[in-house]
């Protein structure tokens, strides 16, 4: 009967649950020190306190926020950049990847081999762009997609989980209802 005690099932759980918590966490705080470094640690620049209010919205710890904070104002910070990902999923879903990486050189390959795992292919910059409309770091859907199958719907949310557990991928929007934005 071994791992039906309580003790194991909340281990369990908490485990869960503190890697879903971590890899959030992980994220803003990548975005807090990109923004820190462009506002040179002020906190009054509306990029930096938007991204400081997304974290604390999440519950992100004060230390956590003061620390990604030092770490985007310093001298020695790494070379954070922003890079956008666009690609067709199934169906034609139109998706755009957004993702904070040092290095691009391993974040490109690692996320077309993601969609090569899946049977998709990354697309040219431009070429999904056309069905969103950028809205401040949003991009809204200019019109959904409603007729995905369900053997598309399948392949569309495991292709979504994939880049959810990427580490440099902030945020994925698509055009399919019901997935506009998958990321946070």
């Amino acid at each position: 009967m071994s791992g039906h005690s309580k003790w194991s099932q909340i281990k369990r759980q908490k485990g869960v649950t503190d890697a879903a918590r971590s890899r959030i966490f992980s994220r803003y705080a990548r975005l807090i020190a990109l923004e820190s470094k462009k506002a040179n640690g002020a906190l009054s620049v509306p990029g930096l306190a938007s991204a400081i209010e997304r974290a604390k919205a999440a519950n992100m710890p004060k230390d956590n926020i003061e620390r990604a904070i030092a770490k985007g104002a310093s001298k020695d910070s790494g070379d954070l950049e922003q890079v956008v990902y666009e690609a067709y999923g199934p169906a034609g879903v139109a998706i755009i990847i957004d993702a904070l990486t040092d290095n691009k050189n391993r974040t490109t390959p690692e996320i077309k081999h993601l969609f090569s795992k899946q049977g998709f292919d990354v697309a040219a910059p431009g070429a999904a762009s056309w069905a969103f409309t950028k809205s401040g770091s949003l991009y809204i859907p200019n019109e959904p997609l409603n007729d995905i199958s369900g053997a598309d719907e399948e392949k569309l949310a495991a292709l979504l989980d994939a880049l959810d557990e990427h580490d440099d991928v902030q945020q994925v929007f698509t055009n399919a209802r019901g997935y506009e934005d998958t990321g946070d």
